[in-house]
């Protein structure tokens, strides 16, 4: 078997969580799926972002949730027709499979198509609000010198790359809260040569995680992305989209897939202290908020004018009147935070 095959390979009975785990760490959001040495179906990661959504646990096998409406590539066809097949899927690979269902080849994406990208070409044209006004503390020292928006990934800033990976979704409007540093941000921002369509609004005292949106009002009529200024995700957010859309939410969170093991034995007790059950050193699985929300237009309303007021309360107020609160979850290497040192630095020596 092809090493790049072998990499995609995983078995039926691994986990949701192992699935994610092993797509974060081959960089790839689709894995070919075995029952020893059978080819059974494909696993993407759509297949376990739906299952998560309708509560399947993250110990659950993946034999559990797969799909019987994948596409494959058969022997009895031309390279052109499953070159077609895959393009219009914009199909990281392909399995072509014989008369028996087995895996006789795999056709990559890259091989075929070199460098021309995988995504769609649906346009969301949604106003992105990024919220860009915090002190940046846990990037001291180098904050104390410049707005943490602008400091370096790559050859961009981190707020260059959050802008452009919007624009490539189709989003073009941009709002921006500034408070910290806003005349160093806006004189960046007016010296590039790619021009931003940002309508920038300013905080006169810190409001919160959301509060400045509140200046928002009457200036956004259609449902909204907002983001954190330090947060960048390896996510189509047309997905996100159709799922804020077809789950009826009035707010949507990204939550990104955080796993822990604890390093020791874990003791459950009951009525007087009696030993019920021992695991030896656990994996415990949450959900994290990425700092990336989807907001209808009427969330601004709720939103109190001067006041400090977080994201967390938005979130409550719109659960008590009824309103529909969603999470669309992302594997945690998809989650970039590049808010604290650790984090960024980690980013930069492996992508930079």
């Amino acid at each position: 078997m092809e090493n790049r095959v072998q990499k995609r390979a995983i078995d039926k009975s691994s986990t949701l969580l192992q699935a994610l785990k092993q797509m974060d760490a081959e960089e790839v959001k689709l894995l070919l799926v075995f029952e020893a040495d059978h080819f059974l179906n494909i696993l993407t990661i759509g297949d376990i972002q739906r299952a998560i959504i309708k509560n399947f646990a993250m110990s659950e096998p993946i034999g559990s949730i797969l799909e019987n409406n994948k596409t494959y590539g058969f022997v009895t066809e031309s390279e052109e027709e499953i070159k077609r097949k895959m393009y219009r899927l914009r199909a990281e690979l392909m399995p072509v499979l014989d008369s028996q269902g087995e895996l006789a080849d795999v056709f990559f994406w890259e091989d075929l198509f070199g460098d021309t990208p995988k995504t769609d070409n649906r346009s969301l044209n949604l106003p992105v609000v990024i919220m860009a006004g915090g002190k940046g503390t846990r990037l001291k020292p180098i904050t104390n010198v410049i707005p943490k928006p602008l400091v370096p990934l790559g050859n961009k800033t981190i707020l260059e790359e959050i802008l452009d990976r919007f624009e490539a979704v189709g989003c073009q409007k941009f709002f921006m809260s500034l408070n910290y540093k806003s005349n160093m941000i806006r004189f960046y921002l007016d010296q590039l040569e790619r021009k931003y369509d940002i309508d920038f609004f300013e905080e006169n005292k810190p409001l919160g995680t959301i509060g400045s949106v509140s200046l928002l009002k009457n200036k956004i009529d259609t449902p909204f992305f907002v983001s954190n200024c330090d947060i960048v995700i390896d996510q189509d957010m047309r997905d996100v989209y159709d799922y804020h859309k077809e789950n009826q939410n009035v707010l949507t969170i990204v939550t990104a897939v955080k796993s822990l093991r604890i390093p020791y034995g874990v003791v459950e007790t009951g009525e007087n202290g009696l030993m019920t059950a021992l695991r030896e050193k656990p994996e415990l699985t949450y959900m994290i908020n990425t700092g990336v929300y989807i907001l209808n237009p009427e969330c601004i309303a709720e939103i109190p004018e001067g006041e400090c007021f977080h994201i967390t309360q938005l979130m409550e107020k719109t659960k008590k009147r009824g309103g529909r609160v969603g999470c669309f979850p992302v594997s945690e290497h998809a989650w970039k935070d590049m808010g604290e040192w650790s984090e960024y630095l980690k980013i930069i020596n492996v992508a930079y």
